[in-house]
């Protein structure tokens, strides 16, 4: 007998995924919820009819930005007139937001029947969160007849579950030292795993070339697949890009570097017959220009907030962090904001010690933990900041507190920034004194908490 849909029944089904399969969200990478290897995914690809066979796909990967890079990419699929699928992790309010059609999440009677109807496989195979998420996605986009997918890989890329896909482009965004415990402790280790997403034939786009890392893409696309090195080359509408990061709705200080690996994509992707849609130039701008909108994508230098003024971020690992913290120095500095308040949490298995020196000396902290064990406590934070910055002798005051809660740490940063700009308005000579900037960051997680604070 089927399973009948209701509202009550897919909210305790999902709940059961969430409690019974280890995800990389709720407890960690290296609690059972990453699987390296591709036998099981592989596996269940075949159970349910090989649906990963059934589009054409475009496979990003990186340390950062790939979940930019790949929404540009659907965005301007979609805007061009494609029906476009989006595979993109993690989710940060609803799993649903990991896989969309034309911006669209997938319908929970979806979600529902296919997860009713696989369960007992799942069960017996015990496959990790993420493997049952890309099998319904993939399976979605299959009977969707979407004309291309773009798929973020979800860790690494040679073991990573999306990896059964045979992609039209291969896209490798940037290498950072994040997740080193299970890709290594180099670049040049990071980048053999990212580069394992290349396939036999298939062209090859790098975002960010690095003497570190050059070598091992080459070696690994010599004979292989034709490769291309983004900032290496000048795309066909890059002449066009100063305008287009005027008016796009992603506004993360990154977002050049990914608009060029975008457009050095595209440039590729024009060249083969299924993709003569994107020579539209004005309609594959106009998807990159909206591709937060049209694609549903959240916590890229995200503005939550313009009275007070508050921005939130994802970035998480110092490769990230570095220009999100530089960009906030460089505001102040020319005069759009009068002080910065952070508010920032961590995962405990993060690099803090690497994090550290990036945060700008003369901010306000709030340092808090968001709902999850693997969150780095408050309290901990804080004494690390601190004993850091006496150590490395910064002078001027250490405004540094802590809230258990992102919520209250929220809370906090606000009631500061309020209490602020009363004090500018009473005591500055300008008319319209620049105000207080709050950042919230540090971790997918804390985003996640913070976002609904200002729904």
């Amino acid at each position: 007998m089927d399973e009948v849909f209701t509202q009550a029944a897919y909210q305790a089904l999902v709940q059961e995924i969430f409690r019974r399969f280890p995800s990389v969200q709720k407890d960690g990478f290296l609690s059972g919820a990453y699987k390296p290897g591709l036998e099981a995914m592989q596996a269940f690809d075949e159970a349910l009819g090989h649906p990963s066979r059934a589009f054409r796909s475009i496979h990003v990967a990186g340390t950062n930005g790939k979940g930019s890079v790949a929404s540009m990419l659907a965005s301007a699929c979609h805007a061009a007139g494609m029906r476009t699928g989006l595979f993109t992790s993690p989710h940060l309010l609803d799993f649903r937001e990991r896989a969309r059609v034309d911006g669209e999440m997938i319908p929970k009677e979806y979600v529902f029947s296919f997860l009713s109807q696989w369960m007992p496989w799942i069960t017996e195979h015990k496959l990790s969160f993420f493997e049952i998420t890309t099998g319904l996605a993939f399976k979605w986009f299959a009977d969707s007849e979407v004309d291309v997918a773009v798929v973020e890989v979800g860790l690494g890329g040679r073991l990573d579950a999306t990896n059964i896909l045979m992609p039209d482009l291969a896209v490798v965004t940037t290498i950072g030292l994040d997740h080193m415990a299970l890709l290594g402790d180099t670049l040049g280790q990071i980048a053999a795993e990212k580069a394992g997403i290349f396939k036999a034939g298939v062209p090859a786009v790098v975002g960010e070339s690095n003497p570190e890392t050059d070598p091992v893409f080459n070696d690994r696309a010599w004979m292989f697949c034709p490769l291309t090195y983004a900032d290496k080359v000048r795309p066909s509408l890059w002449y066009r890009h100063g305008t287009v990061l005027r008016q796009m709705d992603l506004l993360a200080p990154v977002q050049e570097k990914n608009l060029r690996t975008v457009l050095a994509a595209i440039d590729i992707l024009k060249q083969h017959a299924h993709y003569q849609a994107l020579t539209s130039d004005d309609a594959v701008l106009q998807g990159i220009i909206h591709a937060a909108r049209d694609m549903h994508l959240r916590g890229r230098w995200e503005r939550l907030s313009s009275q007070p003024y508050v921005v939130a971020d994802i970035g998480h690992n110092a490769h990230a962090l570095q220009y999100n913290f530089a960009r906030l120095k460089e505001l102040v500095a020319q005069g759009q904001f009068s002080s910065i308040i952070i508010v920032y949490g961590i995962m405990a298995d993060k690099d803090l010690d690497a994090i550290l020196p990036l945060m700008p000396e003369d901010a306000t902290y709030i340092f808090t933990a968001p709902d999850t064990p693997r969150a780095l406590p408050a309290g901990d934070l804080l004494r690390r900041y601190l004993i850091w910055r006496r150590a490395a002798a910064i002078p001027g005051p250490e405004r540094a507190f802590h809230a258990p809660t992102v919520r209250e740490a929220v809370q906090m940063a606000v009631q500061l920034s309020q209490s602020l700009s009363r004090q500018l308005s009473r005591s500055a000579s300008a008319e319209n004194p620049a105000p207080p900037v709050i950042y919230i960051g540090g971790s997918t997680f804390v985003v996640a908490e913070a976002l609904p604070l200002f729904a």
